[in-house]
C-alpha cells in the first residue's frame, strides 16, 4: 500500500496558496501523511518542480526524518539540523531548507512533495544535495508517495 501524503492547506493536484510561495510568506506548508510501513527505518521529503526552464528544481531535501512521524510542521526552520534529528538538504537555489515556488510569470507549474520509506539511515551529513541524497536512497526504498500541487503566478495578487 502506498504512503498517502497530504496537506490541510491544499488538495491534491490543486493550487498551493501564496503564503507558501515566493509571492507570500515563502514558508513550508504543512505536511501529513499515513501508511508509513513498520520495517521503515527513515524517511526523505524532496519537493521538486519538473517544470523548470533549466530542468528539474528542488524546492527542498529534507532526510533521515524519523520513521514515527507523521508529518511535517508549517514553516520548518532553514536549519541544516533539526530538533528530531532530520537533516536538510540545499535546494537548488543553494540555500538550506525550504525555498517556495516562484515560477515565472504567467507559467503554471507542477510541485512534486515525494516522501520515501527507507529500511536505513542515510550516511549523509546536513546540506546534501538532491542529486546526492536521490543516489544514496538508491537500493533502500520500500515505500513512496506524493503529493501535487500547482502554483501559476499572475501580474494581479488577490489580496
Amino acid at each position: 500500500m502506498a504512503i498517502l501524503v497530504s496537506s490541510p492547506e491544499f488538495k491534491k493536484a490543486e493550487r498551493i496558496p501564496p503564503k507558501f510561495t515566493g509571492d507570500g510568506e515563502d514558508i513550508s506548508p504543512r505536511l501529513e501523511w499515513s501508511n508509513v510501513p513498520e520495517k521503515a527505518k527513515t524517511l526523505v521529503m524532496i519537493m521538486e518542480d519538473p517544470d523548470a526552464p533549466a530542468g528539474t528544481f528542488a524546492h527542498w531535501v529534507i532526510y533521515n526524518i524519523p520513521a514515527s512521524s507523521r508529518g511535517l510542521p508549517e514553516d520548518v526552520p532553514d536549519q541544516p539540523r533539526l530538533a528530531d534529528g532530520s537533516m536538510q538538504g540545499r535546494n537548488s537555489a543553494g540555500g538550506i531548507g525550504y525555498h517556495g515556488p516562484y515560477p515565472p510569470m504567467g507559467s503554471k507549474h507542477r510541485y512534486y512533495f515525494s516522501l520515501y520509506a527507507l529500511d536505513d539511515t542515510l550516511n549523509l551529513g546536513p546540506g546534501a544535495s538532491r542529486e546526492q541524497v536521490l543516489k544514496a536512497l538508491d537500493g533502500h526504498i520500500i515505500d513512496q508517495g506524493r503529493l501535487l500541487g500547482i502554483f501559476q503566478r499572475s501580474p494581479i495578487m488577490p489580496m
